[in-house]
């Protein structure tokens, strides 16, 4: 069955290092706590808002073991006035036995305020 898993996170400041760094420790999380493998994802959709330029968050997926050929793609979340800033959103989508209230959606940072009840439902 494919699942889209969600995932938010935030940021400091606008640099490579922390753009990619926030991205890799939210897909590694992701993965782990849903015990994915990279052979079992289909695609990973990553939105940042517009206040970060610094990197492409991609690069994160590169530096992991077997991720190199998973599908991913990065774009600019919408500007809405008074949205969270300095947010790294990720939609995955992965092959997996678990059910849909068994999914476990991260949310890192600042970005727990985006869906509070799902990173309650974390542990």
């Amino acid at each position: 069955m494919n699942r889209g898993i969600r995932g938010a996170t935030t940021v400091e400041n606008d640099s490579e290092q922390e753009i990619v760094s926030a991205a890799e420790a939210l897909i590694r999380e992701i993965a782990d706590i849903n015990n994915l493998q990279p052979e079992m994802v289909v695609n990973v959709f990553i939105s940042m808002t517009t206040d970060l330029k610094a990197a492409f968050p991609a690069k994160a997926l590169r530096k992991l073991k077997g991720w190199d050929m998973v599908p991913v793609m990065c774009m600019q979340e919408i500007d809405v006035h008074g949205s969270l800033p300095k947010c790294i959103r990720i939609m995955l989508t992965a092959e997996t036995e678990l059910k849909q209230d068994e999914i476990k959606h991260i949310y890192q940072n600042k970005a727990v305020c985006l869906r509070p009840d799902l990173a309650a439902k974390k542990q």
